[in-house]
Parts: structure tokens; C-alpha cells; sequence
């Protein structure tokens, strides 16, 4: 079939109804008839240019951008581009602003390296490293939400855990999320107490609370989402996290698995509760007596000043 020929069959498919459509519906499937036959057109969104002067024009034809909220240096939007009907929005947009070395790097590409954490080096180079990082006052969203002062409109959930004000925590959507697409849920909780970092801190004495917590987020996502059920979520950890303050993702399952939820950055909530309590050791045993592997960007100051020394340092 020639090109020209090829190329008149898409003007003559006549939808009969939406199949299927990934995360955000950047691709979706539609069934119909050409000429009274059945037809499959399958439809995904170009890539976006990466001529300077074509990113210029895209970024000037943006209209339509409704902030869907803020919180310190983060925002998030939905907007239209020339392509979208009128009144309709057709992206989702984060800005960061004014943002630092360290989101510059998180979001540029870069190599990656598998690394393995023992106890001694978390406890002699990673921990310090968090602590700075805490110190450098990076936290302020999250505590401007824990507080009350931002984001309130959007909590879903604000529980008091099991008696104790240390237990407690709250659920609301993460940033990246459009808040429209079902299947590609992505929720947030926030713990409110300030003594874990990362799962680095969970103990064998935690594992009530995270029980706690895990049948709580499901209970309250699947009584606000009617069209989800609980077998049908996710929730895993990071680690290394973007920022040192314990916090729990929820995700659809159909959430296409990207970078986050790939092994060696994202620890399942159910690994990490039986791990826990199937480890030796009293209460007090915990994730910071194991080792761990997980990957690094080249760019990332854990690489750098950490992890790369080390491999130098055995290697000489």
C-alpha cells in the first residue's frame, strides 16, 4: 500500500469508543470502523521539541494556566497549549522557583550507580549527610503543611494515629498529580513526627503504627476514589528520599512505572512491615542494621562526595 493511500484510511475511521488510555491518556486506544471493518487507532502525544527557539514558542503559547496550589518554592498548574480546545487543559506544570544547585542536578540526565549502604557507612557518612540537609531548612513545605499553613483544602486525611500525637499523620495529593486521572493516582501521607527521616529510623517497635497507617490511607483512598478498590493501590517508600522527613506514597497500580517505583528506589510498605517483624533482635532492632542497595544519579552529592571516595579509596 502506498503512502498516499495509507494516509487517507485516518480521515475515514469512524470511533466508535475509547478502549483504553495510559497514565495522564497520553496514549490511548481507540476502537471504530474504516469502510465498515473494525479498526484499531492507537494515538500517543509526540515527544516535546528540544530546539531552543521551538521551546521559546511552545512555552509563549501556553494559555489557560490555572495554579492548583503552592507551598514554598513549589507550584503546580494545569495549562493549554495551542493544540487543546478552548477552555480545555492538556498539561500539567510544576515550577520550582527560585530552585538550587541540588534540583538543577536532580533533574538533568546523568549516569546511574548501584550502591551498597552498610550499616557502618550509613551511620558514619549517610546520617550526617541528613542531618545537614535537614538543618539547611529544605523541610519548610512540608512543615508548612504539617502546620496548617498551606495546602489544608487539599488533606484527605489528617488521622491521630493510635492515642499519641507523635503517631499522628496526613494524607493529600501529591504535586505531580493531575487530581483528575484516576489511574494515575499519586498520594502523599506526612508523618507528624519529627524523629524519623527515612526507613533508615523504622524500628521493630514501629510496626503497629505503619499497620495503622497502611489500613487507614487504604480505608480513606478507596472511600474518596468509589472507583478504586484496595487491591488495586500501592505504597512504597523511597530511598534515598528527595527530602529527609518520613513520608509514605499511594499510588494506582496502572501508575506507569517509572524511575520512582523501580527497584533500588522504591520499597514496598509490606516488605519493609514484614521485614521488620520477622528481624532478630528486641524492639529496637531496626532498618539502620541492614544493609541496603539502592542507585545514585552521577550527579547526586551522595555519588560524589560519598560513594565515589569509597570506591576510590577501596580501589587504590
Amino acid at each position: 500500500m502506498g503512502s498516499v493511500k495509507a494516509e487517507s484510511l485516518v480521515p475515514q475511521f469512524k470511533l466508535e469508543k475509547l478502549l483504553n488510555q495510559d497514565q495522564a491518556g497520553r496514549r490511548i486506544a481507540l476502537l471504530g470502523t474504516i469502510n465498515s471493518s473494525q479498526a484499531l487507532l492507537l494515538l500517543e502525544r509526540a515527544a516535546f521539541p528540544t530546539n531552543p527557539e521551538v521551546l521559546k514558542s511552545f512555552h509563549a503559547a501556553l494559555t489557560n494556566i490555572k495554579n492548583l496550589g503552592d507551598n514554598d518554592i513549589y507550584r503546580w498548574y494545569l495549562a493549554s497549549t495551542g493544540a487543546s480546545d478552548e477552555g480545555s487543559t492538556d498539561l500539567k506544570l510544576n515550577l520550582i522557583y527560585p530552585c538550587t544547585e541540588q534540583h538543577i542536578r536532580k533533574y538533568s540526565p546523568q549516569a546511574v550507580r548501584l550502591v551498597t549502604e552498610s550499616p557502618e557507612i550509613y551511620k558514619s557518612h549517610i546520617q550526617p549527610y541528613m542531618r545537614k540537609k535537614r538543618d539547611e531548612g529544605r523541610l519548610n513545605w512540608v512543615f508548612n503543611i504539617l502546620e496548617g499553613r498551606t495546602e489544608q483544602e487539599d488533606v484527605i486525611l489528617r488521622d491521630n494515629g493510635q492515642g499519641s500525637p507523635e503517631d499522628a499523620f496526613l494524607l493529600l495529593p501529591d504535586l505531580n498529580w493531575d487530581r483528575k486521572t484516576v489511574t494515575s493516582l499519586h498520594l502523599l501521607a506526612l508523618v507528624e513526627r519529627r524523629d524519623i527521616w527515612s526507613l533508615r529510623d523504622l524500628k521493630k517497635s514501629h510496626v503497629q503504627w505503619l499497620k495503622h497507617m497502611r489500613e487507614k490511607m487504604l480505608d480513606a483512598t478507596v472511600g474518596l476514589y468509589k472507583e478504586i478498590e484496595r487491591d488495586q493501590l500501592k505504597l512504597y517508600v523511597h530511598y534515598q528520599p528527595t527530602y529527609y522527613h518520613f513520608h509514605i506514597h499511594v499510588v494506582h497500580a496502572q501508575l506507569e512505572a517509572g524511575s520512582t517505583q523501580s527497584v533500588g528506589k522504591a520499597f514496598g510498605l509490606e516488605n519493609l512491615i514484614s521485614q521488620l517483624e520477622t528481624m532478630s533482635g528486641n524492639s529496637e532492632a531496626g532498618l539502620a542494621d541492614v544493609s541496603l542497595t539502592y542507585y545514585l544519579g552521577e550527579a547526586n552529592e551522595l555519588w560524589t562526595g560519598i560513594f565515589e571516595l569509597l570506591k576510590r579509596d577501596a580501589e587504590s
